[in-house]
């Protein structure tokens, strides 16, 4: 374990950012009173996620492998992040939607009624803790999949070639 002790780090680092944004959509109220504005605003999340991606491996690069890394090591490491995550991803979205955020299903789910995107049966069911954990890890695993990908090619880092005698 003490190999991915990094990765673990960055991953309760990400757990408590994706804790603070909800705390923050919920004091602008894009869990009530602007819930129609939710779905895009939330998606905003992506900068500091992604952010998180780079710190992280820039990390994993500076520590754990003396400045020098290949795609192949920072793509590992992110899906070890990934991983980390997901696990994670359950228990965030239980404080959020049990701590933080308690009237957010019953919210969204008045909302997408209302408006007709729902039938009240179909928004309960959409609209759940279940769901949303199930969501959660899946969309940590997807998206942290394709972040790593991306990211690990920026932070990837050649050894220096050596000096030629002269």
């Amino acid at each position: 374990m003490k190999k991915y002790r990094t990765e673990l780090k960055w991953a309760f680092l990400f757990a408590g950012v994706a804790l603070l944004w909800m705390v923050l959509e919920r004091l602008a109220g894009l869990h009530d009173r602007y819930i129609a504005q939710h779905a895009i605003y939330t998606n905003f999340f992506a900068i500091p996620a992604i952010a998180l991606y780079v710190l992280a491996l820039l990390d994993k690069r500076r520590n754990d492998y003396g400045g020098v890394m290949t795609y192949k090591q920072g793509l590992v490491s992110g899906l070890v992040l990934t991983l980390f995550i997901a696990l994670l991803s359950p228990l965030t979205q239980w404080i959020t939607s049990t701590v933080i955020t308690p009237q957010y299903f019953p919210n969204v789910i008045a909302y997408a009624v209302a408006t007709g995107e729902m039938e009240p049966a179909e928004a309960e069911a959409y609209f759940s803790l279940g769901n949303y954990v199930l969501q959660s890890v899946i969309g940590a695993l997807l998206m942290g999949a394709f972040t790593s990908a991306i990211v690990a090619f920026f932070v990837k880092r050649a050894a220096p070639l050596a000096a030629h005698p002269s």
